[in-house]
């Protein structure tokens, strides 16, 4: 049932991902289980190809030693870090990804964005426990980040959570109550309900 529920949202969610939300560097969006990311563009995603193309295919090796290279080099270098975390994620690589985004937040604990991009990594490698962990993380500091809140709620989802995560995308529509990205999040936080009263 949960899975069929996240699909439901599959469609919005896409549209989420492909419209950005306008902060520098956007964090990137959970799929729901079982979906292949579609990435969020921004300033992290330097290749042309569309983003789903990028997901099934392996990312640029010279681009990845480069960048693990400069890593290496400058172990202060938080940029590269990201760099690295954001082009294996665009490549589905969600587990090498996560961990370019932790050396990241060793140094840089208080970027939210890394964070959100991390919880996107573990809810897409189905850990959603721990998405979650740092989804609250990131909330605790910054209570209106969109990003997290709409993850939240897919990683809720994925934990069998429904109700709950309803009332994360609620809260998140109540804050946001204009914004155009959230546009169709009521009709599907419906659907969502419809699909448990028919379960």
């Amino acid at each position: 049932m949960i899975y069929a529920v996240a699909g439901i949202l599959f469609g919005f969610v896409l549209g989420y991902m492909a419209a950005g939300m306008g902060d520098q560097a956007p964090p990137r969006m959970a799929p729901p289980p079982g979906v292949a990311d579609g990435g969020t563009g921004g300033a992290s995603s330097r290749t042309a190809a569309p983003a789903r193309d990028r997901a099934m295919t392996p990312p640029d090796p010279d681009e990845v030693r480069a960048l693990e290279s400069l890593a290496a080099r400058e172990k202060q270098n938080v940029q590269a870090r990201i760099e690295l975390g954001n082009l294996l994620m665009d490549h589905n690589q969600f587990d090498a990804a996560a961990r370019w985004y932790r050396e990241a937040l060793a140094l840089a604990p208080g970027d939210n964005d890394v964070r959100v991009d991390l919880g996107a990594c573990l809810v897409s490698s189905g850990k959603a426990g721990e998405a979650i962990a740092e989804f609250e993380r990131a909330l605790a500091s910054d209570p209106g980040h969109k990003k997290a809140l709409f993850n939240k709620g897919i990683a809720l989802m994925q934990s069998g959570k429904p109700q709950e995560a309803v009332a994360v995308w609620e809260g998140l529509l109540k804050r946001y109550p204009d914004d155009p990205q959230l546009r169709g999040l009521r009709e599907q936080i419906d659907q969502v309900r419809a699909t448990r009263r028919s379960s």
